[in-house]
């Protein structure tokens, strides 16, 4: 990766637990399954957590150097009642801590005086920092999670301002009464606690309409994690559930909705003053536009549903490529398919590469990034093996996406394989003079 490592004291504070047999907890009290995500408000961080009896929901915390725990504050608990046919119960605890220093690092812990977390640290979002890295991937299982480790190390390393998930958790997380979903919650706390885990919905999620997912997450924005948007230094990013095009037996509406909603967003987003502040618009949505997998999934199809919209809906549902062109999105990040698999920029299934010799300088269309290949049992998939033309690096390795953005011209992408030791198997810089619609002619 481009981003200098910094290996914090703090690292010997880290509890990571190990992988656990599936089975109901012992203490009901006890707070597990801790994750944070970023609120959308500068100098705030949620930290989420779960226990299987009521109790209250408090984080202690300070900046890191001074005393110990002596800042706190209190949140909220929601029941949540899984609908497989034990109705199991738990409880999801939120809260917000606000006022926190960018540039700064806190430690923290969670729960009530019927029990306490392990401490964990964090660094605050700051909306103006430099040069972001992220890891990003989807797919990631409770059985065969493949890049868990890795990423467990990099997270100890300080590499990473937050995760992006990209849809498809635990396989699945209704399972065995929602006792899988509990067990990958455990699992990814070994990252999640320390970063923020920004998240979508995919098709795996789906089962009792998303309710795993909309209950287990807290995503920025009143969607219950289904869309938002969020800004971090010079990026907006945009997640997005590419599921309203596929299950309308839980609301067409939802479709409409989210379309309008993202319509407006990216209006907000290319406001002169929005823009020149954070010229990378980049999406997430679990369902690819495009692949080249043989699976004959919608994205292996010229009519997409995510692409190119359902005319089988009254009214007909728009698809997505148009709006994020005409926006001009610059990235747009996808999972689903068990592989990697990176687009030469594309719309409208045609090429428009910036040039022959230089294709990701000045691209003529948004750049497609497939990275869903972290680890499930469902194993990898395997690829067509005529591709089309849009179709410029593919690998089945296990692994993630590294991505950095250096400044307001420069962006890093690069693929890890799990396979491979960690080697970093492909990787591009795409370089813009300029942003928006524009930017293609």
């Amino acid at each position: 990766m481009v981003k200098m490592v910094t290996v914090y004291a703090a690292c010997a504070l880290l509890c990571f637990a190990p992988l656990l047999v599936v089975s109901d907890p012992p203490v009901l009290t006890q707070p597990e399954q801790v994750h944070l995500s970023y609120p959308g408000v500068p100098g705030s961080m949620v930290v989420t957590w779960t226990t299987f009896n009521r109790t209250d929901s408090l984080v202690e915390y300070s900046p890191w150097g001074d005393i110990l725990f002596h800042k706190s504050a209190k949140g909220s608990v929601t029941p949540f009642v899984d609908s497989g046919n034990e109705k199991r119960k738990m409880f999801i605890h939120r809260v917000t801590l606000s006022d926190l220093k960018p540039g700064s690092h806190y430690v923290y812990h969670c729960g009530s005086d019927m029990g306490w977390s392990d401490m964990f640290w964090f660094r605050p979002i700051d909306e103006t920092i430099i040069q972001p890295a992220f890891a990003l991937y989807g797919d990631l299982g409770n059985e065969n999670p493949q890049s868990l480790a890795r990423l467990q190390k990099e997270t100890q390393l300080g590499i990473l301002d937050a995760i992006l998930h990209i849809g498809d958790f635990a396989y699945d997380m209704h399972e065995d009464n929602a006792r899988v979903g509990d067990e990958f919650m455990r699992q990814i706390q070994s990252i999640a606690a320390y970063v923020p885990y920004m998240t979508c919905p995919g098709n795996h999620e789906s089962a009792y309409n998303f309710s795993n997912y909309r209950n287990r997450f807290s995503m920025p924005g009143r969607t219950e994690s289904l869309w938002y948007s969020w800004n971090i230094g010079p990026i907006h990013i945009i997640s997005l559930s590419t599921e309203v095009y596929f299950y309308l037996e839980f609301g067409q509406e939802l479709l409409f909705r989210q379309y309008d909603w993202l319509k407006q967003d990216l209006e907000e987003a290319n406001r002169p003053e929005n823009r020149a502040a954070r010229p990378w618009i980049i999406t997430m949505g679990h369902r690819p536009m495009y692949c080249s997998d043989d699976d004959q999934d919608d994205c292996t199809k010229f009519d997409s549903f995510v692409r190119r919209g359902r005319n089988d809906t009254t009214p007909a549902a728009p698809g997505l490529e148009d709006l994020f062109y005409l926006h001009g999105v610059d990235v747009e990040l996808w999972a689903h398919e068990h592989t990697y698999e990176r687009l030469w920029p594309v719309y409208g299934d045609k090429v428009f590469n910036g040039s022959v010799a230089e294709p990701y300088t000045n691209p003529k269309a948004p750049v497609h990034i497939i990275t869903g290949s972290a680890g499930c049992k469902e194993k990898t998939d395997r690829f067509n093996p005529n591709p089309k033309d849009w179709s410029a690096f593919r690998s089945t390795d296990y692994g993630y996406t590294h991505m950095q953005v250096v400044n307001h011209t420069h962006l890093y992408l690069g693929q890890v394989s799990d396979d491979q030791a960690g080697k970093t198997i492909d990787s591009i810089w795409i370089i813009k003079d300029k942003h928006g619609y524009d930017a293609w002619f």
